[in-house]
Formats: C-alpha cells, structure tokens, sequence
C-alpha cells in the first residue's frame, strides 16, 4: 500500500515504514504529524484518485528530526562588468518517519471485528 501526498507545495509517495525529509514543518521531534491533502492511494492493486483530494484518508507520521540539508552556492555574475556574488544556503527540513495510511475501508474492517 502507498500514497502519494502533498505538503509543503510538493507531492511525496510514502509507503508504511518510510522516511521523508520535508520542508520545515512547525512539529516538535517525537510528536505525531497528520497529512490530510492525500492525491492517491493505492492498496493491492486497487487505486483510487482524488478530485483534489482522496476524502476519508489520512497519513500519519512522526517527527525524527529537524536538520539542514548540504550548502548549496549561489553565483552571479556579470561578464565584463566585475560583478560577483557568492551566496550560500541550506535548506532546512523535517524528517518524518510514515507510521500509516488509514482509509475508510480499514476504519469499516476494524468496526466489523469489533462489532461480531
């Protein structure tokens, strides 16, 4: 089973037990992060598409760590004219560990067992 979600202005496809590094999330390390902007789904074969968004899915996480990714350089210049500009920058991120993707189709087996 995989999803593919959006956060942070980009899609990601998160599997139970992956790691994703996203952009800065406003999440403290070990706390639980909930993603209800879910585009797809897909559980054994059978795919359903949302129109944005697949309703009655959620993908739940939790927070590993925050950090910054490698220094990138950042160079302008002008031909001619002695004009240089070197700038650095990291990118910070969250990396968050997929712990499930809950649909309503689990949510209905789960009250079936409990109900018999």
């Amino acid at each position: 089973m995989y999803a593919i979600i959006e956060s942070c202005g980009k899609q990601y496809k998160v599997a139970e037990g992956d790691v994703v590094f996203f952009e800065k999330l406003d999440a403290e390390e070990g706390k639980k992060v909930t993603f209800d902007n879910v585009v797809l789904v897909s559980d054994d074969g059978k795919i359903q598409v949302g129109n944005p968004y697949v309703k009655d899915v959620k993908v739940e996480g939790k927070v590993v760590s925050h950090g910054k990714a490698k220094k990138i350089i950042v160079f302008k210049m002008k031909a001619k004219k002695n004009y240089r500009r070197k700038q650095g920058h990291r990118q910070p991120y969250t990396k968050v560990e997929i712990t499930s993707i809950k649909t309503a189709a689990k949510k209905a087996e789960k009250t079936e067992k409990v109900e018999a």
